[in-house]
């Protein structure tokens, strides 16, 4: 092992923090977003015969409106640490830690029945029955909630509402954990992470240093430092180099 083969691992091992922070913000938040759009519900219609029945799924984004746009926001946030440094680094963090807990807050409430019967009913504006139903039917409870009495979403028939949210819900609520984390994670660790490369910056002027003036040939027209001068000076037929 070469003697600047420590300096370096040292130098390597703050850039690998930064990267596995990021990558576990923007994995959870990828995975809410994954899986609010899975079917978090069904709604099953029975209709008297010839009829068939009907099943319409409702997915979590529909129950759950907020989820994506805390998703999106917290990835926007991830791109906002990378780019910012010292103070600004540690509120884009601390922002991100509000954002996941924010989505864990809201995929981990109580969804009922009537929400479901809502949320189906709102995505299909052509039902009948969708602004309100007439009838009552029964709530089926699958892996996500109690059974309970629910209103029809068509008028006069029976409806069921069956959860069937399982892992899509704790997989969310997983994803937004994980931002929390990144978010945490970040704002502790802020002075320490690498900020981004400076190679594309402009070159600093070392201080007292003045801007180098072309040198003004004797004789001749200083036209060298303004260039609207000469232009104007070929517009009107002169010669900007000869003798004054």
């Amino acid at each position: 092992m070469t003697a600047g083969s420590p300096a370096r691992a040292a130098r390597s091992r703050p850039r690998r923090e930064l990267a596995l922070l990021l990558l576990l913000g923007a994995a959870g938040a990828g995975l809410a977003v994954l899986a609010t759009r899975q079917g978090w519900a069904r709604v099953e219609t029975a209709a008297p015969r010839p009829l068939p029945a009907s099943v319409t799924t409702v997915t979590g984004q529909a129950l759950v409106p907020a989820a994506g746009a805390l998703a999106l926001a917290a990835l926007a946030g991830l791109a906002a640490i990378l780019a910012t440094r010292r103070a600004l680094r540690r509120i884009a963090a601390v922002l991100v830690a509000a954002l996941g807990a924010g989505l864990a807050l809201a995929v981990g409430a109580g969804i009922s029945a009537a929400d479901v019967l809502a949320a189906a009913a709102a995505g299909a504006p052509g039902n009948p029955g969708a602004a309100a139903g007439s009838g009552v039917g029964s709530t089926t409870a699958g892996s996500g909630g109690p059974a309970g009495p629910a209103g029809s979403p068509v008028s006069g028939l029976s409806g069921h509402v069956v959860f069937v949210s399982f892992p899509w819900r704790p997989i969310a609520f997983a994803g937004a954990l994980a931002v929390v984390a990144a978010g945490v994670l970040a704002a502790w660790r802020a002075q320490r992470l690498p900020v981004m490369s400076s190679r594309f910056d402009p070159p600093s002027r070392p201080a007292g240093a003045e801007a180098a003036e072309p040198a003004v040939p004797a004789g001749g027209r200083g036209y060298q430092g303004d260039s609207a001068a000469m232009w104007e000076s070929l517009s009107r037929g002169e010669d900007p180099t000869g003798p004054e």
